[in-house]
């Protein structure tokens, strides 16, 4: 027999303590940390990507490019617009970013775009 969540949540409301909560707590979070991390398993350097739209700020929401690296904990990447995203940021008259004419594919400053606002495109 398996258990199900209205089990899990009637074990939870038994529990005695704050401190019996605070580990199940505890316990919820790094797994939603593993399952996360699973889920974007394939978002790796050198990946076509489109940034979605829960991204802010909107102005980046849905242009492409290349992940770059991810960070320490592996929730950011690095992102490098591709040819026709650079020209359409430098263009868009929401554009904070100062990107130069000669410039052909923008790096967005800052530490990375979340990887889960990166859908990878299939090449």
């Amino acid at each position: 027999m398996s258990t199900t969540i209205e089990d899990v949540r009637a074990f939870i409301s038994q529990l005695p303590t704050p401190a019996d909560l605070a580990q199940v707590q505890e316990a919820a979070a790094r797994r939603l940390g593993e399952l996360d991390k699973a889920a974007y398993n394939d978002v790796v350097p050198g990946r076509r990507a489109r940034i979605n739209d829960r991204l802010n700020p909107a102005v980046l929401r849905r242009l492409t490019g290349t992940v770059q690296e991810r960070n320490r904990t592996g929730s950011r990447a690095g992102f490098v617009l591709d040819e026709d995203s650079t020209r359409l940021l430098r263009t868009d008259p929401r554009n904070r970013y100062r990107i130069p004419e000669d410039t052909r594919r923008f790096r967005i400053p800052g530490n990375g775009i979340p990887v889960a606002c990166l859908d990878l495109i299939e090449d």
